[in-house]
């Protein structure tokens, strides 16, 4: 495979990731902390579809960053080293189960209806993605640098 195709793999796994850090940062910051604003009366409703406008908005970029991501550990430019590879793809790794072991459950929790326990643990855990995606940016970042060489 030719080292322009890989250079547009990795581009692809920049964008994935730097979406995913914007939209993370947004998220814990603004989004999460206001589900305690919504009231306890319509917050399941708001939670129920929060979840379904949220996933199309975070599915298909998170797909394209895992699948580059493991494409990369086979093919990449020929400036990127499998040491820096790696470690990206062991922070997606980290973001995904994170993602299905701390925060979905507590979406679960809360689409019964607001519960601050679950709340808490939600905004709590997700610093875990969010400097999971920050650390992943600067990563992919790096390497393009070191590709744009």
């Amino acid at each position: 495979m030719n080292d322009n195709l890989c250079k547009l793999i990795l581009l692809l796994n920049v964008a994935a990731t730097l979406y995913m850090v914007g939209l993370i940062w947004c998220i814990q910051i603004v989004h999460y902390p206001l589900f305690a604003q919504v009231g306890k009366e319509s917050f399941a409703a708001y939670e129920i579809a929060h979840s379904r406008l949220i996933t199309p908005v975070v599915a298909l970029p998170m797909l394209v960053e895992l699948v580059t991501a493991v494409f990369l550990l086979f093919r990449r430019p020929s400036a990127i080293e499998l040491s820096e590879v790696i470690p990206g793809l062991a922070l997606v790794l980290v973001i995904w189960l994170s993602t299905m072991f701390l925060q979905v459950p507590q979406h679960d929790i809360l689409s019964s209806g607001f519960d601050a326990t679950a709340h808490q643990i939600l905004v709590d855990s997700n610093w875990l993605r969010t400097i999971a995606w920050s650390l992943r940016g600067a990563l992919v970042l790096w390497m393009t640098a070191k590709a744009m060489r």
